[in-house]
């Protein structure tokens, strides 16, 4: 079974209390349920963790490329600065997709331009906390994995 790891950078551990009009007021936890539900539907096993401190996530990362076949990140304000989580991320083999739950091409200078997006597969940005289940969805797609039950629209899209 492939094995995929959902990572949660800064302050995503307060999502539904921390700026509700941007972000929402659905909970990491709630995001958690929805992930490893949406995993077991795709035959994934899937590790979710949520971190404060860049160095953790670096250690994960790094840790990630004998353990896991695909990246789902949504390294927030790590997004715009982090060199190390940068480099981390260029060591991993497999997919790696990258999420914001708001749209950061829309928002402030500051949070606009994700340094991230340089070395990531694909970037979901602006779907709210569904964006996670979109961006589980492509990297089980790049893993070749999607259930053949799916419909063809969904699991193989335009041809």
């Amino acid at each position: 079974m492939k094995k995929i790891l959902i990572l949660n950078g800064p302050n995503l551990n307060l999502l539904g209390e921390r700026e509700p009009e941007i972000y929402g007021s659905t909970t990491l936890a709630a995001v958690e349920a929805s992930c490893r539900s949406y995993a077991e539907l795709l035959t994934l096993a899937a590790e979710f963790r949520q971190t404060n401190h860049e160095g953790e996530m670096v250690d994960w990362i790094q840790a990630a490329r004998k353990s896991a076949d695909a990246i789902v990140i949504n390294p927030a304000g790590l997004s715009f600065h982090s060199i190390p989580v940068l480099d981390a991320l260029k060591m991993f083999p497999g997919p790696i997709v990258e999420i914001h739950i708001s749209n950061i091409h829309a928002r402030d200078e500051l949070h606009r331009h994700s340094i991230m997006s340089t070395v990531t597969t694909g970037v979901v940005c602006g779907l709210g906390t569904y964006g996670y289940i979109v961006a589980m969805q492509a990297a089980a797609r790049m893993l070749g994995v999607l259930p053949e039950g799916l419909p063809e629209p969904i699991r193989v899209g335009p041809v």
